[in-house]
């Protein structure tokens, strides 16, 4: 497949999606968890987005987004045109042979919206880590060749090799390299591939890693020039206040994960000088930087701000809110936010089209 790179955001419409780790609430079901998360990929696509991506992680009680293959084919087979794809597979836990098998499917179900993002990470504790794939550390160190065996797996031209995913040859499911750090930004840009950056969680290295993808791509059959997607945390309400109270519910969530507390997602409390003080903590704030939370007005000139420093292509939001009432506006409020981001660049294009 190929695909469009942005070189420039301010002349290209800067595409919106999600990133969903299926987190489930204080009282809810995971069955019940999965439903919202259906929800709010309908309420995605009926508002604009571009993709909805669905995370894996193993071995955590909160936390249903364990086997996205499985999710992505449930969401694509429950909503009609918006891109359903992996944030990613860890691919380290898995065989690519059967991992090219999976996806080739989906691409046959739901031709033409299926991505496949891939990391290097386990999502996971170390000793789970083993427990999914007893040779895991080797795996890790040979990401770049197991992502070369799977393009391998989905080309045409395997039809003539010995080991085969007859189902995955030809299918049209392009493929994203993640990363939290420097290394996989090389990888990326040496493959030509989009590179997905996940500052959602991981800040530090965000801006040296979109430098570092942007001066060494090297252009491939699939992506000609760069395409980045930036991960952020959107937490968007009718008032400051009442976003700061839903974002009460991820700064628990993160000092949770410091402190080694497992819980449920914790319904959202008043925004209290403690949790400012929690938020303002520097292992926190590391994780949680590019955290846009406010109004309408306010998340929009964050976000202006933002794009202007990160040329990213595309955003990629993720929103760990206890109530899905409260998930779904947030979403609905940051659709209407891009949409009117994105105005001026659609009418220019607009007009630019018509002078030809």
């Amino acid at each position: 497949m190929s695909i469009n790179g942005n070189p420039n955001s301010e002349k290209q419409p800067v595409a919106y999606s999600i990133l969903d780790l299926a987190i489930v609430s204080q009282g809810d079901t995971i069955q019940q968890t999965l439903h919202n998360s259906l929800a709010l990929a309908q309420t995605a696509e009926a508002t604009g987005y571009h993709r909805y991506w669905l995370a894996e992680h193993h071995n955590s009680d909160n936390i249903g987004s364990s086997a996205p293959s499985l999710l992505i084919g449930y969401v694509a087979e429950n909503t009609k045109s918006i891109r359903v794809g992996s944030g990613g597979i860890m691919l380290p836990n898995h065989s690519p042979l059967i991992v090219a098998e999976q996806f080739g499917t989906l691409a046959h179900l739901y031709p033409g919206r299926i991505d496949l993002g891939l990391g290097r990470a386990p999502g996971t504790d170390s000793q789970t880590a083993q427990a999914i794939r007893a040779d895991f550390l080797p795996a890790a160190r040979a990401f770049p060749q197991e992502i070369s065996k799977i393009q391998q797996y989905f080309s045409a031209a395997n039809k003539q090799a010995s080991v085969r995913a007859p189902v995955a040859e030809g299918t049209d499911v392009p493929l994203y390299i993640l990363g939290s750090s420097t290394d996989s930004a090389h990888l990326a840009a040496k493959l030509g591939l989009p590179y997905a950056f996940a500052s959602h969680f991981a800040s530090t290295h965000l801006h040296n890693a979109l430098k570092i993808y942007h001066e060494e791509f090297t252009p491939s059959a699939v992506l000609k020039q760069p395409y980045t997607l930036v991960a952020i945390n959107a937490y968007i309400a009718d008032t400051d206040e009442e976003a700061q109270r839903l974002f009460t519910t991820l700064i628990r969530m993160f000092v949770g994960i410091l402190t080694g507390t497992k819980e449920a997602l914790q319904p959202p409390t008043a925004m209290t000088e403690e949790l400012q003080e929690m938020w303002q903590h520097p292992a926190v704030q590391q994780m949680l930087k590019y955290s846009f939370v406010g109004s309408k007005q306010t998340v929009k000139q964050q976000l202006q701000a933002f794009l202007a420093e990160t040329r990213a292509d595309e955003l990629i939001t993720a929103s760990t809110m206890y109530a899905p009432e409260d998930r779904l506006k947030s979403a609905r409020l940051f659709a209407e936010i891009m949409t009117e981001l994105n105005e001026p660049v659609a009418n220019n294009l607009a007009k630019e089209q018509q002078a030809r």
